[in-house]
């Protein structure tokens, strides 16, 4: 029994150890002491395990041991396995910066780091554009006129965007931009997401374009010339990367610009010779100045001895002599300006490329870089803006519509997805305001600019397939009153461009977090690549010490021993110790993976994948509780909260066990499952009470519900066109006096006081009126709500031939 008691000692003694990673000494202390009482009371072989495993300890764990045989052999190794990491690799790694993201790949995140800087809203300027000139814009939008009459925004539309300047959101007000932060760019694209053509039209020029290329890399020329033009709306520019062969992997651009001399402006000058195709372009039908990137070349040393000099940016005008630009293409739904441009020899000068001739070659460290903040922005903005529009449209029009006397909103069936949508709402809202403040503290997260830009359009996604799901024949049938149809069919829109979300996913979320966010796999590469054999030890060793500690943290916490300490209220508490305990699980994992596979984890995309899913709903899930801490909650925010994170938690763990059922080395898997879910899976789906209240909470008029909306359209602007959302929380405001109307007249009908025939609710209140059951006040009141709420339901008609471009092709079925 005492050696039984002395082998529990020994083991909590290091685990704690190893929970802190407090080193080899520390964990050679604990053996030798319980070796020592073991030896007393007569626990030979206790002993002797304890005594032989402080040695083994000693000569791997202390450095002057160590280093004399050890680490030369583990370092060879590892010369061998280590994977090769290309030049464009190394640009993509380098670029941006690591933050929060880094600290879920400790195991043990310090939540003080994350909650140090604090969202404190929009300057005042910023919230005025949002509340004012944006509400204008918006209100300008009907989805039917745009993407069916028209597939295009109105010109007084095009002219007030100009006019007001939301092309030049990001570029500074020296040069006659807004000079606005990531958080009111945020703010402005979710309140403009209502429609999104209108979004795209105003995000990309603020996301990857030239006027960002400009702003951080051009010539003070270019600046001068470009940026006042760009902010004015005077030029109009789009940014040519992709095309036919290149589309999610940008580095095979295909298109040549070949270094030789040619005529400009009447003079013979040293120039680039280009020959290009790109495609999905947006805004390149009407752009005035066209940024463009293609793989430069110096064949003939014109401008020294590098003959290849690799991916270069330049901006060039629209009227340049060879280029072809202005055909359309028609993305599905949505039919924002997107088209092909072509070149045939066109010859350009020098300083035609962005940033002039020293920036030659440097084109996708540029890009890279940019992309890793407009990828955190623009398309999650949107996602987050269309997701609380239509949380809000959802949430109005399943109270108004009733079947079987009672609204839907009050059917489990329908408030399961109202639900599921009110949670995806409220994380990626979280998600993209507290990321972009962390772009206006410096940071330029690569990592979760992937995080945010893959989960979010799939929430998108998700949410409008819900939607469409809960408004049933509404919004199936295409016409100006259908608000939904043209979002949902361009919802793939968003899941394809700026990196196809199916890459995203499975090869940049963990491929480039696992070597640029890890605390030591960086730091060993460039000790392999220095050849540095000190440097590598350090490294070598503290990762194992990492990878220990992350096991002992996983089994510990798993058993609910030990939680994480973290600064959050009693509301919260829980879940941030949940996501510590699945950082530590996480950070195990990936170790494994990396371990087990080495270079082979590269095409391993499913491996990859899912331990990119527990980083990114890592991520989300800490969004989650970042914005609860800082925010003033709403009532009924808490049950929000806790289903959003409920929904993550889940998520991570799936993922966790999925990943745990499918790694390759089998017996490495079986050891896994035992640390890191020793009790088996805990997190469950939202319980069905939750969901219930959550239903209830976004389709009445709740602060909760307000809230969730408050950055989105909800207003009838200055624009003239009708808000169906204004529309909906009008009707929600007045519907606990028109719900106990509805009873009172349907309980009058049941009993027979009404004629059998008043079937119609219109013809329920006059009767009820003629039948003394209603007043002549509460007759009116029904008659203008109902009104209104056949108004929500109807869908459009058109003529027999309206939909045939052709119209000699209709067929006259029923002439005589």
């Amino acid at each position: 029994m005492m050696t039984f008691i002395l082998f529990l000692v020994a083991l909590a003694g290091l685990l704690i150890v190893m929970r802190r990673e407090a080193g080899a000494m520390p964990a050679i202390g604990v053996m030798v002491a319980v070796g020592i009482v073991s030896w007393i009371f007569g626990s030979g072989w206790l002993t002797l395990v304890l005594f032989l495993g402080a040695g083994a300890t000693a000569a791997a764990g202390l450095p002057g041991f160590r280093q004399g045989w050890l680490t030369p052999k583990i370092f060879a190794m590892f010369k061998k396995v280590a994977p090769k990491v290309s030049a464009t690799e190394k640009v993509a790694l380098e670029a941006g910066t690591v933050g929060w993201d880094g600290e879920l790949f400790t195991g043990q995140p310090n939540w003080r780091s994350l909650l140090s800087n604090r969202h404190d809203g929009l300057r005042e300027e910023e919230q005025a554009f949002v509340d004012n000139q944006c509400t204008e814009a918006i209100s300008m939008c009907n989805a039917w006129d745009l993407a069916i009459e028209r597939a295009d925004l109105p010109k007084e539309l095009w002219d007030f965007l100009k006019k007001e300047k939301f092309f030049g959101m990001i570029i500074p007000k020296e040069f006659g931009g807004l000079g606005f932060s990531a958080k009111a760019q945020t703010a402005v694209l979710q309140k403009l997401a209502a429609n999104e053509m209108l979004m795209v039209s105003v995000g990309v020029p603020n996301s990857l374009g030239p006027g960002e290329l400009l702003v951080k890399y051009g010539t003070d020329e270019q600046k001068n010339h470009y940026l006042p033009r760009l902010a004015d709306g005077r030029d109009i520019p789009c940014f040519g990367l992709t095309g036919p062969r290149a589309g999610s992997d940008a580095t095979s651009i295909p298109d040549t610009g070949i270094v030789c001399k040619g005529k400009f402006n009447g003079k013979e000058v040293v120039g680039i010779k280009l020959n290009f195709e790109k495609r999905w372009i947006t805004l390149a039908p009407i752009a005035t100045v066209v940024g463009l990137a293609f793989r430069m070349f110096d064949p003939d040393g014109l401008l020294g001895k590098e003959k290849d000099i690799g991916i270069t940016c330049a901006l060039i005008p629209r009227d340049t002599k060879g280029m072809e630009i202005g055909r359309r293409h028609c993305p599905i739904g949505q039919p924002f300006m997107n088209g092909p441009i072509k070149g045939k020899d066109v010859f350009i000068p020098l300083d035609y490329i962005i940033g002039g001739q020293d920036m030659a070659g440097e084109g996708w460290r540029m890009l890279v870089e940019c992309l890793s903040v407009g990828r955190c922005i623009t398309l999650p903005s949107g996602a987050a803006g269309i997701a609380a529009y239509t949380a809000g449209t959802s949430g109005g029009f399943t109270r108004v519509r009733r079947q079987f006397n009672t609204p839907v909103a009050d059917m489990e069936g329908v408030q399961e997805p109202l639900a599921r949508i009110a949670g995806k709402t409220y994380i990626a809202q979280s998600a993209v305001n507290h990321t972009a403040n962390m772009i206006d503290q410096g940071e330029k997260p690569a990592v979760p600019s992937a995080i945010l830009k893959y989960h979010l359009t799939e929430f998108q996604r998700d949410v409008l397939t819900d939607a469409m799901d809960v408004h049933g024949g509404k919004a199936v049938t295409l016409g100006p009153r259908n608000y939904l149809g043209t979002s949902f069919s361009g919802a793939a829109v968003s899941i394809t461009v700026e990196g196809a979300n199916i890459m995203t996913r499975s090869l940049m979320i963990f491929g480039q977090g696992a070597i640029r966010c890890h605390p030591y796999v960086l730091k060993e590469l460039a000790a392999k690549d220095a050849d540095d054999i000190q440097a590598f030890d350090k490294a070598f060793f503290g990762h194992a010490g990492l990878i220990f500690g992350n096991a002992a943290r996983s089994f510990t916490q798993a058993l609910g021993l030990g939680r994480a300490e973290v600064p959050f209220d009693s509301a919260s508490r829980r879940y941030a110790q949940a996501l510590s305990r699945f950082s530590a699980a996480f950070g195990l994992c990936s170790d494994a993976a990396m371990t087990t596979l080495g270079s082979e984890l590269k095409m391993r995309e499913l491996i990859s994948a899912r331990l990119g899913d527990m980083l990114s709903n890592l991520y989300l899930g800490s969004m989650v509780l970042k914005n609860w801490h800082e925010g003033q909650p709403a009532q009924g925010e808490r049950e929000l909260m806790e289903y959003s994170m409920t929904l993550l938690l889940n998520r991570i763990e799936r993922a966790l066990d999925e990943f745990l059922n499918n790694m390759p080395n089998r017996a490495v898997a079986l050891v896994l499952r035992g640390i890191t879910l020793p009790l088996g899976r805990r997190w469950h789906e939202p319980a069905d009470d939750l969901t219930r209240k959550i239903a209830r909470a976004v389709s009445t008029d709740t602060p909760i519900r307000s809230k969730l909306l408050a950055g989105v359209w909800t207003t009838e602007g200055a624009g003239g066109i009708e808000n169906p959302l204004a529309q909906y929380n009008g009707l929600l405001k007045d519907y606990d006096r028109a719900e106990k109307l509805y009873r009172k007249v349907t309980k009058a009908y049941a009993k027979g006081e009404l004629p059998m025939t008043a079937l119609h609710p219109e013809d329920r209140f006059e009767a009820a009126l003629e039948a003394d059951v209603f007043s002549k006040e509460e007759a009116e009141f029904m008659r203008k709500y109902e009104a209104v709420v056949l108004e929500m339901l109807t869908v459009d008609d058109f003529a027999f031939d309206e939909f045939a471009s052709n119209k000699k092709a209709v067929i006259k079925h029923n002439a005589a």
